[in-house]
């Protein structure tokens, strides 16, 4: 990938709308699914390509600001996951096959972080990897 810093931004803020997403499906965004994220993004994001934000930042960390603002401000998981698949559709070419396995990954690994998958986070997941394929 090599994008632009405002374009590498922009795409792990929407990554982050993906993960919140799932997370947030059954009402509630359990710690468990906040600390997995925030483990994925050091052991897997972070390594995916070396753009910076404008704080000199890797911009991998967007996924975890924005989640916590989305956590904080709560708003509606289908709108997120609506806003993401626009943003895939239009950016298809930052979504190469790696892309798209460490989002199924991440998003998976949220999902089983509280007690396992329940329906509604079965029902979001069917959602992205619908999309992903």
């Amino acid at each position: 990938m090599k994008e632009s810093r405002e374009q590498m931004k922009r795409f792990y803020q929407m990554v982050s709308k993906a993960c919140y997403a799932i997370a947030k499906s059954d009402k509630v965004v359990h710690k468990d699914e906040k600390e997995k994220l925030k483990e994925d993004v050091k052991k897997h994001w972070l390594a995916l390509e070396d753009s910076l934000d404008e704080f000199g930042s890797d911009a991998a960390f967007q996924i975890e600001i924005v989640f916590d603002w989305l956590v904080e401000n709560e708003p509606d998981p289908e709108e997120c996951m609506s806003e993401f698949a626009e943003y895939y559709k239009a950016n298809s070419k930052l979504f190469n096959p790696e892309v798209k396995a460490m989002i199924w990954k991440t998003a998976n690994a949220i999902a089983e972080s509280f007690s396992g998958k329940n329906k509604s986070e079965l029902v979001a997941l069917g959602k992205l990897g619908n999309l992903l394929r």
